[in-house]
């Protein structure tokens, strides 16, 4: 339900969703690359993963992640990934399209009727393009200088959306009620402050930035101090709101997430000013953090961009002033470097300059050359670690040596790690380098044994890259194999396993065509019976198609052909299977197309199956009768036997033509 109770007309729904290509808003967070026939893949966004599992359909408008279970249509995915409710995840979406949504129950009241974080977003956006008009004024000219005197003309800051916040307790406060908003949302926003009459402006007197999310929406505004009787923090960010979350925010990131999806490879800077000096210098892959330190929610962030997988080596490189809060910060990216999968390095210029100083002393070609020749994080923080110690004296190297080894001791690659090793020996200035190699190999293994007993557990390495082992579900429903019952994800991931069952991988594969290829199937599919499935989800599913009008309802009108599958399901665990199968890509072989030939194989397949399981079925039978058995008892037997032995041998040399 909307902010003021009017409901979105089902039509207009309907509009949006068929509007917006999944994969261009799925895109905005992760890259995409090709997953197989008409699927594409990435990291999953809503769990930590080392390999791509999350899939999207752009053709049937859907998702899956076959690591945690996640699934839908596009504005699920919005809500979930932006925790917007539905009428906010619509009005989101028909906002970036320019469709205008029209409302029960209310009429044309769009103010009223909007959520929430609509309403925040739209005060947002107001007040940054407010901020951008006050840069202009007379006021102002203190926050001009401040750009200039750092190398920032004017283009540069009408690039980055800068502006000037006037002094004064409620120039803005009165500009924003002007325009319809009420105290209470004004508040929420962050962009005002609780005073003592009510809220007053909480940037005064201050240069701003805009701070955006992934998408280009202004989430909030960093604020830099620029007069000597402001006793104030030098910067002063939004406050957590709704849509600010700074844990949660990279500056700059709108700007640079094209190319650094592009290139594979981040740079991570510290404030506002050396984000737009990198930009400005060529170097457009620069982000920032706003107001806190880089921490695991940015690395999610980042690993998303990258395709930050164990088989794609990206690259992310840190740049931190040279001075001891530098070095500091550089040690704590350093902490989280096991989170990535890709290079991590850190560039520290000559002399500490940051990026903006140094592009002002020596211009943008030693910037761009600062972050092309950065040093390799574990090199960094090992140099470090031992210039703590005096290495004049036996105890200094001795405890150089027992803080940096667990450094070394950490690095994945062993070749690499015996490499640091012995190059740590002559930092420390050990002659014994075997020595220095064997403490570290130890403390290493050390590592891996705590991790294996259960020390390093929690975060999810990824979803199986295929299917798994043998032990199909009954068909009474979702069962593991051994006996205990499963639902939701953990289900639908015992079904992948299982798929390396043949039978199982047969009724799997032939669903995923009449679900993505009805037209393929179709009229043959829907003579099958649920009863020639033995896997009870897939009957499930069986049973879906056929209520949903059949393959040839979806040959017929293929757009509309997934969501009517679905809205037959009965329960959240089949239509989340369903969307599953819609989206998981068809094992056709590499370069294969999906053709009538392969849609073919897995009807004859299914058959041929269903077949097989009825003669054994009498056969078994035929045993308990046993040989004594009365004629006539057997005979009806003994003749289905046989015609079911000619038909399964019609289908081995027939093919298709015996269905």
């Amino acid at each position: 339900m909307a902010g003021g109770g009017g409901r979105i007309r089902d039509e207009d729904v309907q509009a949006v969703r068929s509007a917006v290509r999944i994969d261009a808003v799925v895109g905005e967070y992760v890259q995409l690359t090709s997953g197989g026939g008409a699927q594409l893949k990435g990291l999953c966004p809503f769990h930590d993963e080392k390999s791509a599992s999350f899939y999207v359909n752009p053709s049937k408008g859907v998702y899956s992640c076959f690591g945690c279970g996640e699934g839908g249509d596009t504005i699920k995915f919005v809500m979930s990934i932006e925790h917007l409710t539905f009428v906010e995840a619509v009005e989101r979406l028909a906002a970036q399209i320019g469709y205008t949504l029209r409302y029960e129950g209310g009429g044309y009241q769009p103010g009223r009727q909007k959520g929430e974080r609509t309403r925040l977003l739209e005060i947002n956006k107001l007040t940054a393009a407010w901020f951008t008009e006050q840069l202009g004024t007379p006021e102002a000219e203190i926050g001009r200088r401040f750009l200039k005197e750092r190398g920032f003309e004017a283009e540069a800051a009408q690039h980055f959306g800068i502006g000037y916040a006037p002094g004064g307790f409620e120039n803005l406060t009165r500009f924003l009620r002007g325009k319809g908003y009420t105290d209470k949302e004004l508040l929420v926003s962050g962009v005002c402050s609780e005073g003592r009459r009510g809220p007053m402006d909480r940037f005064r007197g201050r240069l701003v930035w805009p701070i955006k999310d992934i998408t280009g929406e202004v989430v909030g505004f960093g604020a830099r101090k620029l007069r000597e009787d402001d006793n104030g923090p030098k910067y002063l960010n939004t406050p957590e709101t709704p849509l600010y979350r700074k844990s949660q925010v990279l500056y700059g990131l709108e700007l640079a997430k094209k190319e650094i999806a592009k290139s594979g490879r981040a740079v991570v800077v510290e404030g506002y000013t050396d984000v737009m000096a990198c930009h400005l210098a060529g170097v457009t892959t620069a982000v920032a953090t706003c107001g806190t330190a880089f921490g695991e929610e940015h690395i999610k962030i980042l690993r998303r961009l990258i395709m930050d997988t164990s088989s794609y080596k990206g690259e992310v490189v840190f740049t931190f002033d040279g001075d001891a809060a530098g070095q500091k910060a550089a040690l704590r990216a350093f902490e989280d470097d096991q989170k990535f999968a890709a290079k991590t390095s850190i560039a520290i210029s000559p002399g500490g300059m940051d990026p903006c100083e140094l592009r002002l002393a020596q211009g943008d070609a030693a910037v761009r050359n600062l972050v092309d020749h950065p040093v390799p994080l574990f090199e960094f923080a090992i140099k470090t670690v031992v210039a703590r110690h005096n290495l004049e004296t036996a105890e200094g190297r001795a405890a150089a040596l027992e803080e940096a080894a667990p450094i070394v001791g950490r690095i994945r690659d062993g070749s690499v790690q015996h490499e640091y090793a012995v190059k740590l020996a002559g930092l420390v200035g050990m002659l014994d380098e075997q020595f220095v190699v064997r403490r570290v190999g130890r403390i290493a293994r050390w590592e891996r044994e705590r991790q294996s007993s259960g020390g390093g557990g929690g975060r999810n390495g990824g979803a199986p890259a295929g299917p798994g082992g043998p032990g199909a579900p009954g068909p009474g429903g979702y069962q593991a194999s051994s006996g205990g019952a499963l639902s939701g994800a953990e289900a639908a991931a015992e079904l992948r396993r299982n798929a390396r069952n043949p039978v199982q991988f047969v009724e799997r594969e032939l669903l995923k065509i009449a679900l993505q290829h009805p037209a393929m199937v179709a009229p043959i599919f829907d003579a099958f019976t649920a009863e020639e499935f033995a896997t009870g989800p897939y009957v499930a599913v069986r049973q879906a198609v056929a209520a949903a009008g059949g393959v040839a309802a979806g040959a017929a009108a293929p757009d509309a052909w997934l969501p009517a599958v679905q809205d037959v399901a009965p329960d959240d665990r089949l239509r989340g299977l369903i969307t599953e199968l819609a989206v998981e890509p068809l094992r056709q072989g590499r370069g294969r197309e999906v053709d009538e030939l392969y849609a073919q194989q897995f009807l004859v397949r299914l058959r041929q199956q269903a077949v097989d399981r009825r003669i054994q079925e009498v056969r078994s039978y035929l045993q308990r009768l046993g040989p004594g058995a009365d004629q006539e008892a057997l005979g009806p037997v003994q003749n289905e036997l046989w015609a079911l032995q000619q038909y399964a041998q019609a289908l081995r040399v027939q093919g298709a033509q015996a269905l």
